[in-house]
């Protein structure tokens, strides 16, 4: 994996929808303004399960919620990825304002985006690291 300033970049062998993903989450929230360059990676059915979030259904409300993420996150290091032609699964550490904490995110891809996210970690010790 090459070194990035914000994360360690996904292999070669990553969906690209999956590496575009990371680029997002990693921007900056200035640079994510309503979700516009997440919008096409996702298809508008997405399905998301996460700890804080629950169970959420629909792109748009995902992109909503993500935004806390991405306000909060100052870098992403990649731990281990795999990668099958349907799904992926990422482990990797965020760095946040107040600690670091790490999740793993499992994804199914249809007809090249991501239709299915579900995310673990956590939840107290992402709060305490400055999540939102």
């Amino acid at each position: 994996m090459i070194e990035g300033d914000h994360m360690a970049f996904l292999s070669e062998h990553a969906h690209c929808a999956l590496k575009d993903y990371y680029r997002v989450l990693t921007g900056g929230i200035d640079n994510y303004a309503d979700g516009r360059e997440l919008a096409p990676l996702l298809t508008d059915d997405l399905e998301f399960e996460g700890p804080i979030a629950g169970r959420v259904t629909g792109a748009a409300p995902f992109r909503q919620g993500v935004k806390g993420f991405i306000a909060n996150v100052s870098k992403i290091d990649v731990i281990q990825e795999v990668n099958g032609p349907e799904g992926s699964a990422v482990l990797y550490e965020a760095h946040l304002p107040r600690g670091t904490v790490r999740l793993a995110e499992f994804f199914t891809f249809t007809d090249g985006k991501i239709q299915r996210l579900r995310l673990h970690y956590d939840p107290a010790a992402y709060i305490a690291a400055g999540g939102a």
